[in-house]
């Protein structure tokens, strides 16, 4: 369920019509509704009351530091995949102690950053990075925090580019070499073994794929026990889906049933990922109709936003419902909705049945919360979009529009590249 509905022929966020807002903000721009983010967590994080846990947000889903300030108060950790994203949530004032950083890349400067948080966890995926953690904690005189991300070898069944749980994915320890790497880690001096952790893809529709991941974590923590090493958190990562078009995922509380089910009897906190399931259906990109064309072959509704601005449809071949913000009498037609880009792979949309929308229209691309201003780009030199949220019957930018001036703002002409004074050429 979200907050985005038609009051007569008007589209609303919540209490907001989405037209003042686009009057007031410009297109295009995203747009989140504050009671659909809130209801989201509360009902995934609610649904494992039953067992210890934490509910770590995905901050890649979307990242903005209001989004993030919103899920801490409402008792979130975080899940966090670079340094920059840990400079975010402690500028959102997410405790230090709810973060927990996964990722196969991290950086030397990113692991003293992380220590000098004194985050709750890092999920190690290679040998290598777990003797580079201890080098750097020894360095700083700390004891490093520890899970080993297992690769379970379970298929998701989901789109290939977010599969993350096959022996062919670049993520995580294979699970056939994970107890050696647990053997030494405990050995060790700067490095405190506390868990166990997985994540198997994104956008997964049915239960099953999760339970096998977990029963083969389980099995392993078990060999874990008859080594003598003692784990007290499990993170199973995130990948619940959400409904883009005519998915069937599992509701929050069937996913959690089927969980807590398999934890009986394991004395672990249960550590969650979710981010899509969180974000996704919480927002939505507003953009303009530019122009409309109609060639022999197809229909074109030409709009203000692109690949730049929502990379999903190009990338994925992904499926976003598009709204008209005003509904109208208009005929539907069969159209591609493309952008600006300089690409035949910039499109929304393609061969969709829409009303036939005119110039100065404007349109809402659905189920864009998460993956979407995360994932954007100022590729063409485009300005990325504003950000807005609404909350009741008020809004608040939480991202300005950027400007050409920040587009340049870090870049610099060499003095070679400058002309002697009194010099200067056409």
């Amino acid at each position: 369920m979200h907050n985005f509905v038609y009051k007569g022929n008007n589209l609303y966020c919540e209490d907001v019509a989405i037209e003042q807002i686009a009057a007031e903000v410009g297109t295009p721009f995203y747009l989140y509704s504050c009671a659909t983010l809130e209801r989201h967590f509360s009902v995934f994080d609610g649904a494992f009351s039953a067992v210890p846990h934490l509910t770590c947000y995905s901050v890649k889903a979307c990242s903005n530091i209001a989004l993030l300030r919103l899920f801490a108060r409402l008792g979130a950790g975080v899940d966090v995949v670079s340094g920059g994203e840990i400079f975010r949530a402690m500028k959102a004032g997410v405790p230090a102690d709810r973060i927990v950083y996964s990722g196969v890349g991290k950086t030397r400067s990113e692991i003293e950053y992380a220590l000098a948080c004194d985050i709750l966890q890092f999920n190690v995926e290679s040998a290598q990075e777990l003797e580079l953690i201890n080098q750097v904690a020894h360095a700083m005189g700390r004891r490093a925090r520890i899970a080993f991300r297992i690769n379970p070898d379970v298929d998701p069944k989901t789109h290939p580019y977010i599969s993350t749980g096959l022996k062919k994915n670049k993520f995580g320890v294979k699970i056939e070499s994970a107890l050696d790497e647990y053997k030494k880690a405990v050995t060790l001096p700067c490095i405190e073994v506390t868990g166990i952790a997985c994540h198997i893809g994104s956008q997964i529709t049915e239960v099953t794929p999760f339970i096998d991941a977990f029963k083969r974590v389980k099995a392993f923590i078990k060999a874990l026990k008859g080594e003598g090493i003692a784990v007290s958190q499990l993170d199973l990562g995130g990948g619940l889906g959400i409904i883009y078009k005519d998915e069937t995922p599992p509701h929050p509380s069937e996913y959690a049933q089927a969980v807590i089910a398999e934890m009986q009897g394991m004395g672990c906190r249960l550590l969650l990922e979710p981010g899509r399931v969180i974000v996704g259906n919480s927002g939505a990109l507003v953009a303009r109709v530019l122009y409309t064309k109609k060639s022999e072959a197809k229909n074109f509704i030409v709009v203000d936003a692109g690949m730049n601005d929502l990379v999903r449809p190009s990338l994925y071949d992904a499926y976003h419902e598009i709204r008209p913000v005003k509904k109208s009498d208009a005929p539907e037609i069969s159209a591609d909705i493309v952008g600006p880009i300089c690409e035949s792979g910039d499109f929304l949309a393609r061969s969709r049945e829409i009303a036939d929308l005119g110039q100065g229209e404007l349109i809402a691309v659905m189920s864009a919360g998460a993956y979407g201003f995360s994932m954007s780009s100022n590729y063409n030199s485009r300005p990325r979009a504003a950000e807005v949220l609404v909350r009741g019957d008020g809004f608040t930018i939480i991202r300005q529009r950027e400007t050409c001036e920040d587009l340049v703002r870090l870049e610099a002409i060499p003095d070679f590249l400058l002309p002697a004074a009194g010099c200067l050429k056409s």
